[in-house]
């Protein structure tokens, strides 16, 4: 008989660190479910999504380049769904029960081939409801000013990180919710060593 692995939910505000904290946990030996990439892979693969995201923003939010190769205007569509709630809702709704068809497939993939720990990295894991699917979740937190320096370090405009900080919960808020909660205000070394603490009390739940 099949045996389902332990889901585990990864999550955190923008700069938070969340996906080197998920990096580590799949060199630990979890598998890892990028529900962010595969919403961005949607946006580009997918007929009905691309429909509704045309619907929504306007069919400019898409070109093709020469090769015929398609591409979406991701930083136009931020600029709106982190200034109108509705339209953020609207396009969570568009894509999130995809998401979640592909992540149910992955568990299904993992209870196969007997993997112990599936990870989901998702920034918005409460917010979409992703988190009643799942076993555990992990907070990784930050303080607010650091998450601030990390996203613009990444390219982003401050004020467009600003905006989608306020976007998001609040860590407080997340923190509740937590089963784990992982600080990623120091070193790599500390880092690792609080989410190697973390992978050996999820081994124990597999037990």
């Amino acid at each position: 008989m099949e045996r389902l692995p332990l889901l585990v939910g990864v999550t955190g505000g923008i700069g938070s660190g969340k996906s080197t904290v998920c990096a580590m946990l799949a060199e630990m030996g979890c598998e890892l479910f990028e529900a962010d990439r595969i919403a961005k892979e949607l946006q580009l693969e997918d007929p009905e999504v691309i429909r509704g995201i045309e619907e929504l923003f306007g069919r400019d939010v898409y070109s093709r380049d020469a090769s015929g190769q398609l591409h979406i205007d991701r930083k136009t569509i931020a600029s709106v769904v982190f200034s109108d709630p509705g339209k953020l809702a609207a396009l969570n709704r568009l894509i999130h029960p995809k998401v979640r068809e592909a992540f149910i497939r992955e568990v299904k993939r993992c209870a196969r081939e007997g993997k112990r720990i599936l990870c989901k990295e998702a920034a918005i894991l409460f917010e979409s409801g992703a988190d009643r699917d799942l076993d555990r979740i992990i907070v990784v937190a930050a303080n607010n000013g650091l998450r601030l320096e990390r996203a613009v370090a990444r390219g982003m405009d401050k004020a467009e990180a600003q905006k989608r900080m306020r976007a998001q919960w609040p860590q407080e808020k997340l923190i509740e919710r937590a089963h784990y909660v992982i600080f990623n205000d120091g070193t790599l070394e500390e880092l690792r060593s609080q989410v190697e603490q973390v992978y050996r009390s999820l081994l124990t739940v597999t037990e």
